[in-house]
């Protein structure tokens, strides 16, 4: 009999101790036959001083199945299904995609992606998930924000007291059945996540890195649920989540609910402003002297990891690639801040004097001009926690009606809906345009508004299509 257990951050499986003694591909040979799949087999290793094997926790499954392919007998000496203590009750009426998607996902064996816009309820499934399967819960999200806003959501979806369900991060430590914690204390604590038998990731893209596919790696349990709403990344990380969570099971755009009524009407709308001549100038003058380096160089940007190896990387060594950073960051500086631009704000501010209206840049010096100018409460990475919390509580209750932050507010933070946004300037990233495009999207009357202000005759005009692209 195989005994399987957890000891440190490794699975192990204990061979019988007339075993023991045989070669380790001998050993492997016995257990598992042809059966264990190579990506399995290769992680697999011999313990050095007391003979047993040891591999990533996420393999248990694969492990458990080649076992009984080639009839080995076993045991697991952990609980691999906690069950909650209690039964929650959901409180909501999962509209027909959100049922949809939970079926996709169970039908999958309860292991995959689901992708649905902001606003479109990735909270509402992830309650539904629980309730299906009754498990002890985790939910990893990407902030500190984040842990009490699930926190009462859950709670008010399952009919839970929130005192049910813990929170672990930002200085809390308290783990319950149902326990929310932040990417940046699993990846710390990855041995208090055997405790649960559902993994459910909010924002899953961010699992891929280095630091937090280990929160993943070291999870036993095989019922993970990821969400985003934008699961792709410019790396071409986005295809480990299939190993580290599950395929993609399901995945609605935000032009099928609008259709459907289940997310407001919107339109887009793009604003051209046009520099001065002397910018035009200056931003001709910088882009050439881009462009001159490149040539010399022979050198191709075609995506982001390119610029960020070909160009990054080799200004940090060379006096030219410097100069042409330089010139690079001057040109876009020129493109994204065109003072235009503050012209248009002004008169959009006043057309919807009455609407709830959230203003983003890419540029944090950008965001305090505008706040200076038009005397709007302002959110950035510098601004204090409670001073972000009591104005986001106040746009929220409508004490303010305008609002302008940078890119610290694109995910992770339960913004208030409103129905304008404006696009000062951002980057080319599909990810960020649906981001800011689903803070108007909550259902509504009327139709809800998306700016684009865009500098004419410069490369914003290829930054704004290339977010505007499918993914």
């Amino acid at each position: 009999m195989i005994v399987i257990d957890l000891r440190g951050r490794d699975l192990v499986l204990l061979p019988p101790a007339e075993w023991g003694a045989l070669p380790t591909e001998e050993l492997l040979r016995r257990l598992f036959g042809p059966h264990l799949p190579k990506r399995v087999a290769v992680q697999l290793g011999r313990d050095r001083r007391h003979g047993f094997l040891r591999t990533l926790p996420i393999h248990l499954a694969a492990v458990k199945q080649a076992l009984s392919q080639q009839g080995t007998p076993f045991q697991v000496a952990f609980d691999e299904r906690p069950a909650l203590p209690f039964v929650p009750v959901p409180a909501v009426e999962a509209r027909p995609y959100q049922q949809e998607a939970l079926e996709r996902w169970l039908a999958a064996e309860g292991a995959g992606v689901i992708v649905l816009p902001t606003g479109a309820g990735k909270t509402v499934v992830a309650a539904l998930a629980i309730h299906s399967l009754q498990l002890w819960t985790v939910v990893v999200v990407p902030t500190i924000d984040l842990l009490q806003q699930w926190r009462l959501a859950l709670a008010s979806m399952l009919q839970l007291a929130p005192e049910q369900i813990g929170l672990f991060g930002g200085g809390d430590k308290n783990l319950q059945p149902i326990t929310i914690i932040t990417y940046d204390s699993a990846a710390l604590y990855p041995l208090e996540l055997r405790r649960f038998g559902l993994l459910i990731f909010d924002e899953c893209h961010h699992l891929p890195a280095p630091t937090y596919r280990q929160i993943a790696l070291s999870a036993f349990t095989p019922y993970r649920l990821g969400l985003s709403a934008t699961p792709e990344r410019s790396d071409m990380a986005h295809l480990e989540l299939e190993e580290l969570i599950g395929p993609e099971v399901y995945r609605r755009g935000p032009e099928e609910l609008t259709e459907d009524r289940y997310l407001a009407q919107y339109r887009e709308i793009r604003i051209e402003v046009t520099l001065p001549p002397e910018d035009q100038q200056h931003y001709a003058e910088q882009r050439a002297l881009y462009r001159s380096f490149l040539r010399r160089r022979r050198i191709a940007i075609r995506s982001p990891e390119d610029f960020q190896q070909k160009l990054i990387f080799l200004s940090a060594r060379d006096k030219e690639a410097r100069a042409a950073m330089r010139a690079w960051r001057e040109a876009r500086r020129i493109a994204l801040n065109a003072a235009a631009k503050y012209e248009q704000i002004e008169q959009l501010l006043k057309r919807h004097a009455c609407d709830q209206v959230i203003l983003f840049s890419e540029y944090n010096q950008v965001v305090e001009e505008i706040s200076r100018r038009f005397c709007l409460p302002s959110v950035t990475y510098k601004t204090a926690a409670e001073e972000r919390q009591l104005i986001l509580e106040r746009f929220r209750r409508g004490q303010y009606s305008k609002l302008v932050t940078g890119r610290v507010l694109n995910e992770g933070v339960d913004l208030p809906d409103c129905r304008v946004a404006i696009i000062v300037s951002g980057n080319s990233t599909r990810r960020e345009y649906i981001q800011r495009l689903g803070r108007v999207l909550r259902p509504k009357e009327g139709q809800a508004t998306l700016y684009e202000l865009v500098t004419s005759g410069t490369t914003e005009e290829e930054i704004a299509r290339r977010r505007r692209q499918s993914s």
